[in-house]
């Protein structure tokens, strides 16, 4: 077997983000670590690379061995490569992050390892350098909020005004005004009103909603005038 000469060896890992929104919350799903170091600890969906599988294939399988969880999208983020991240031996980690609609899915989730979702606003602490992907994860999505209808892969096909703005709400982690909230969404044309309502948050009740994506992307830039200041978005 033909082999690079004077190349040291290291392990290489996948970590799987997966977000969803519950109606009010925006919500990050973990497991406890099922494996030393750090046996216990809450982490990420994550595990090892396979010898004859690729990274998209081993993050897959890694996440629905772990949560059951089966084909859904997952967005490959970035390759974190501190030598010193893992003390065990060197290991870099590609990771990937999904958006989901936390009922939709819920049935399918296995409790084999007791992955659990917690609210963005109370994570625990996670191993290694996790919060750094999880922060960066959040970053790419309040950009990619900016320019893509992606929010709306968290959202029921048909949604209230006011769950789409706790849903702004909680991804870029600010308190928006309700009225104007209601006034900018409707004004920008891109809602389609249905005519049932959603009673179950009060007596009045709130219409439900449709994204028309048709009009979404001749003019998506209209969702723009909802982000909290677009111009200062990081990729």
């Amino acid at each position: 077997m033909i082999r690079y000469s004077k190349q040291s060896r290291f392990t290489q890992a996948v970590d799987c983000i997966i977000f969803g929104f519950d109606g009010d919350n925006l919500k990050i799903l973990l497991i406890q670590r099922g494996f030393e170091p750090e046996m216990g600890k809450w982490s990420l969906m994550g595990g090892f690379v396979e010898a004859d599988e690729s990274l998209d294939q081993a993050s897959n399988r890694i996440l629905k061995q772990l949560t059951g969880l089966d084909g859904m999208y997952l967005e490959q983020l970035h390759t974190f490569g501190n030598p010193l991240r893992d003390p065990v031996e060197r290991t870099v980690s590609t990771a990937y992050f999904a958006l989901i609609d936390i009922n939709k899915y819920q049935k399918q989730i296995s409790t084999d390892y007791h992955p659990e979702w917690f609210s963005l606003k109370r994570i625990p602490k996670l191993i290694f350098d996790q919060q750094e992907m999880v922060e960066m994860a959040q970053r790419r999505i309040r950009y990619k909020a900016a320019l893509h209808p992606i929010l709306f892969e968290l959202l029921p096909n048909r949604f209230t005004i006011p769950q789409l703005q706790s849903l702004y709400e909680s991804v870029y982690n600010t308190t928006i005004d309700k009225r104007n909230f209601s006034k900018r969404i409707l004004a920008t044309g891109l809602l389609i009103k249905q005519a049932e309502k959603d009673k179950a948050g009060s007596r009045r009740g709130a219409f439900y909603y449709q994204l028309n994506m048709q009009n979404y992307y001749a003019k998506f830039q209209a969702f723009l005038n909802l982000i909290p200041n677009p111009t200062n978005l990081i990729f």
